[in-house]
């Protein structure tokens, strides 16, 4: 099985967590943002509208969201915003251990989300389908990106678009289904790592080159920048969906700038999650 097709890697880091309803399972995603620092949770609008609709409070968890949520003009749009608020709020709520209606999101250019009064927290949204992703860090950038695993990307019109030359040419040389199945996967990894910059489609893909190390892991290819400090996650989640993880930590070595003050350069920085992701 290539390199480049959607499997998950050997080394590759924990799955996301489902959640399947404001209440929980909430433990896993605790344990995990306390131990690695950062968590990536999954779930769907369907699973999520009901009790959000349903909430007595649901105009003081939306907060300043509420006239957004009232203005949305079909009932289907405000149902998915209200429902993806409800993830996020209660996301952030369960990793910091504050009551959800303390919670106020802030907006940078472009609709990059961030927690006020938590400058060191970094979020990323992505959603596809009934899929919603949250991605929550406290140690550096975090860029989430969903697709349909099915989803077919045309390589003879896209390759040039997505692919450096390097990768262009790997994919190439692979049967059909290997070329679809790794165009898709480079495709959300570049997006969730673009996301995390905070570039997101502001960012040429074919600018930026991924390769495999010697133990199977994503790496960044040279002569990109920070390339160790870097991980990246690609996992399928529901069957039907491809969830990629892009997370900048500290540099290594002794100069190396502490997590926390990583994850506040990574949380100020402007950003674009992207004209389907936003927010």
């Amino acid at each position: 099985m290539s390199a480049w097709d959607a499997r998950e890697s050997a080394t590759a880091g924990a799955a996301p967590v489902y959640v399947a309803s404001p209440d929980g399972p909430w433990d896993l995603v605790q344990d995990r943002f306390a131990t690695a620092g950062r968590v990536v949770v999954h779930t769907t609008w369907g699973a999520w509208a009901p009790a959000a609709l349903l909430d007595p409070q649901l105009r003081q968890v939306l907060g300043q969201d509420w006239p957004r949520y009232r203005q949305a003009p079909r009932a289907g749009q405000r149902l998915g915003f209200a429902a993806s608020r409800h993830v996020m709020k209660y996301t952030v709520a369960a990793v910091l251990e504050i009551p959800v209606q303390t919670i106020d999101f802030t907006f940078r250019p472009g609709g990059r989300p961030g927690v006020r009064g938590w400058d060191e927290l970094a979020l990323s949204l992505a959603h596809t389908d009934e899929l919603l992703v949250v991605g929550v860090s406290r140690t550096g950038p975090v860029g989430v990106d969903a697709e349909r695993a099915d989803r077919s990307i045309p390589f003879d019109l896209m390759g040039e678009e997505v692919c450096t030359p390097a990768e262009a040419a790997r994919l190439a040389a692979l049967p059909e289904e290997g070329r679809r199945a790794g165009l898709l996967r480079l495709w959300t990894l570049k997006e969730a790592y673009t996301k995390a910059l905070g570039y997101g489609l502001r960012h040429s893909f074919s600018r930026v080159g991924f390769e495999e190390d010697a133990d199977g892991r994503t790496r960044l290819a040279a002569p990109a920048p920070d390339i160790d400090a870097w991980t990246f996650d690609t996992h399928r989640v529901l069957d039907r969906y491809l969830v990629s993880e892009a997370h900048r930590g500290a540099l290594p070595g002794p100069s190396a700038a502490s997590p926390s003050a990583a994850g506040a350069a990574g949380a100020t920085a402007p950003g674009d999650e992207g004209p389907r992701d936003r927010a």
